[in-house]
């Protein structure tokens, strides 16, 4: 498991349960920004352009828009910083089920 330098990830409790699951533990550098921005940036991505103008009324309408959205960022969505291709069409994915 990849994770950054917080608190909540460096307590010997976090650490023991991960490793006595066989979970080998990695940690970025402190001030490796690029490390994880992909991530950074997919969550940027749906919080704008999903979650803030979709509020869901429970957890499964949630999870539902969530699939969606995920399913158009994969499918339908250019990206810029892939020549304007979808992932699937960029990678040569085929469809999958999302959810």
């Amino acid at each position: 498991m990849n994770s950054d330098q917080g608190s909540q990830y460096t307590t010997k409790d976090w650490q023991d349960l991960l490793t006595s699951y066989g979970i080998q533990v990695s940690m970025d550098g402190r001030g490796r920004c690029k490390d994880n921005i992909w991530i950074e940036r997919f969550w940027r991505s749906i919080k704008q352009e999903y979650i803030y103008f979709n509020p869901a009324e429970n957890v499964s309408e949630l999870r539902s828009g969530i699939a969606d959205y995920v399913k158009f960022y994969d499918y339908e969505r250019p990206h810029q910083s892939l020549d304007n291709f979808t992932p699937a069409s960029f990678y040569g994915n085929k469809e999958k089920k999302v959810g």
